[in-house]
């Protein structure tokens, strides 16, 4: 590690940047290569050239394909991180073709020279044609014609020669800005929640917006960035759509050991909407692998809130429905010799820096028998588990596979003794499957590259993995494993105890859905981790209550009126809206009628003898209007 921090502040990283880095194995992994590339092409790197080299590192993980690009950046054929992005695109498009160099170096702006005099004479052209809006907008114009700058012919020019040019060709035009030039434009009022903030027009959103909406499309998985690419993966991508017909599939894949809570309703709503707005279908499936802390109410109360929300998935799955295909599938990595049956304790294999395996070169044979043996329960718990020959992103070497757990299954009852792992069930069940996008929480980024290792090692369909950020609350408590606790120390009655921030709580409590579909979609889906106030939640809650809850009248303190005049001599039948229009966001909540009679009732704050000059109610002397009814009221 020493050595790499030292390579990786040679290209201009800062101590703290080399050392975040080097936390991240397979970027470690990647960027020491192309450093090692590029240096066959260079006697000096400096940060010019080391931050392009960082950020294909972070992009690309195919020995051949950095190797390739750190030979045009070591030379400074690609200098900027535009040309640099372009170059990473390109090879995505071409994921296993074999490289045009004239048409990449075309695609990437290699050898291209633009002069400062075509510089001028192009954003000349550029300002004349767009010179009225210039001229409406003044400097606020600006912005707009320098991106349509680096979006035409001058694409590969000098960025600030290029932006130099066009601030000396407004001012030309316009002359020195003015007062009103400088000012900034009025702002809609945000309104700020713990770590949040939320404009009010993002109440409701009606499609994919932020990182969702750079998704890749079913069947160009390879278009994503760090996904690997295999002499298979065209073929299994090809035979992907063939199943699908190009049809976007998520998943929502929850662990069947208590209900689900406020912060599960993000999941459930990104997935099952992402793939609503795409045309797509949505799995349900349990993550039922851990049998010692599933029960049959979990597996009810997951499906009643996932309906609950409004959503119908298309099929209900379970992971122990794959069991036997994920115990073939472990067999044939050991007979890749891509795993091994280890005995290192628990406690000996936990953290980032655990001892080497003594068993991890075993002989293939071994290990296929001991695997049985573990089958057939004739290893006692803890004793053996099935390891993964790889390292995650997080630097951990060699997650388990399979443990031994002498626990009956709900579903599969003792037909098994071992069980399979997230890491390893995770993505081989969203392969089965043939998802397209596996979506995340960012917990489970580290994850990413057994993820893909895994699919790839078996020459399987591999899906993307995305990660957004997880939603926590301050102030309660949501952990699922925290909440049990409390149930078990009779501190909470149940899991929908009213003061809880469960799903089956809130529907309790009369919250309706719609306010949970209100308080997701303001939070919206982001890549950062989210830290709210359930005041954010209570807030959506009374605006939804606000807009939908029809209203009624009534009066706990009554004082009788008797009206002398009344103008029929039965009850008037007065029209009233169930909610008032500007509470209703324009939806129209019907209406009813009440009767309008000789006889009325108010509160008896609501009527003084002798009042002064700040009671603006009922007084002698003073006449008020009845609402509802179009009349006016006072004492004879």
């Amino acid at each position: 590690k020493n050595m790499s921090n030292e390579l990786f502040r040679g290209i201009g990283l800062s101590e703290e940047k080399a050392v975040e880095t080097l936390k991240n194995a397979m970027l470690s992994k990647a960027l020491e290569q192309i450093i090692v590339d590029a240096r066959k092409h260079t006697s000096s790197i400096d940060w010019s050239i080391g931050k392009l080299l960082y950020a294909v590192a972070s992009r690309v993980r195919t020995p051949e394909r950095l190797a390739f690009l750190a030979k045009y950046i070591a030379t400074k054929q690609i200098a900027s991180s535009l040309q640099a992005d372009a170059a990473v695109d390109y090879l995505k498009d071409h994921p296993v073709d074999s490289i045009d160099e004239a048409d990449f170096e075309s695609a990437c702006g290699v050898g291209i020279a633009i002069s400062s005099e075509e510089i001028e004479k192009k954003v000349s052209t550029l300002i004349e044609a767009h010179k009225s809006d210039l001229l409406a907008q003044r400097y606020r114009f600006g912005p707009a014609l320098l991106t349509m700058a680096r979006k035409s012919d001058l694409k590969w020019a000098d960025g600030k020669a290029v932006k130099t040019e066009v601030d000396k060709q407004i001012e030309a035009i316009l002359g020195p800005k003015t007062k009103e030039d400088v000012s900034k434009p009025g702002k809609a009022k945000s309104v700020k929640v713990a770590s949040v903030e939320v404009k009010p027009e993002e109440g409701k959103q009606s499609g994919m917006v932020g990182e969702a909406a750079n998704f890749h499309k079913p069947g160009e998985n390879y278009k994503t960035d760090r996904y690997v690419v295999t002499p298979k993966t065209m073929e299994m991508l090809q035979h992907h759509l063939n199943v699908t017909g190009g049809r976007v599939l998520t998943r929502f894949p929850p662990e069947p050991n208590g209900i689900l809570h406020i912060g599960h309703a993000k999941a459930i709503n990104f997935n099952f909407k992402y793939a609503a707005t795409h045309n797509g279908l949505c799995n349900l499936r349990y993550d039922d692998t851990n049998p010692e802390n599933e029960e049959e109410r979990f597996f009810r109360g997951i499906l009643d809130t996932v309906k609950w929300l409004g959503h119908n998935p298309w099929r209900i799955t379970h992971s122990s429905d794959y069991f036997d295909e994920l115990y073939e599938l472990a067999v044939e990595l050991i007979r890749r010799g891509l795993a091994y049956v280890c005995h290192q304790q628990h406690k000996e294999i936990q953290g980032h820096n655990p001892p080497p395996s003594p068993w991890r070169n075993r002989p293939i044979d071994e290990s296929l028998t001991l695997f049985e043996d573990m089958r057939k329960g004739k290893i006692d718990e803890g004793e053996a588990t099935l390891r993964m020959k790889m390292i995650m992103e997080d630097g951990k070497v060699d997650p388990v596979a399979y443990r031994i757990k002498f626990v009956p299954h709900a579903r599969t009852k003792d037909k098994w003794c071992i069980y399979p792992t997230y890491d390893y069930t995770h993505c081989l069940c969203d392969s089965l499957e043939n998802i397209t996008h596996s979506l995340c929480t960012k917990e489970f980024q580290a994850r990413r590259s057994s993820y893909y290792w895994l699919c790839n090692a078996l020459d399987l369909y591999c899906p993307v993995q995305w990660e957004y950020g997880r939603l926590n609350f301050l102030y309660t408590v949501v952990s699922k494993r925290k909440i049990g606790q409390l149930i078990r120390e009779g501190i909470v009655d149940d899991w929908d105890d009213p003061r809880l921030f469960t799903l089956a709580a809130l529907k309790r409590r009369g919250v309706p859905r719609e306010a949970v579909h209100r308080f997701t979609a303001k939070v919206g889906v982001t890549m950062s981790q989210t830290v709210l106030d359930p005041a954010m939640l209570n807030s959506c809650i009374r605006d939804e209550l606000n807009a939908t809850a029809q209203r009624a009248m009534a009066v706990f303190d009554p004082l009788k009126l008797t009206l002398v005049n009344f103008p029929a001599e039965k009850a008037i039948q007065v029209e009233v809206a169930n909610v008032p229009p500007d509470a209703s966001e324009g939806v129209d909540c019907g209406k009813h009628a009440i009767p309008f009679n000789r006889v009325v009732y108010i509160d008896k704050s609501d009527f003084r003898e002798e009042a002064d000059k700040h009671f603006r109610r009922l007084a002698p002397g003073q006449p008020v209007g009845l609402k509802h009814s179009g009349h006016e009221i006072g004492r004879a």
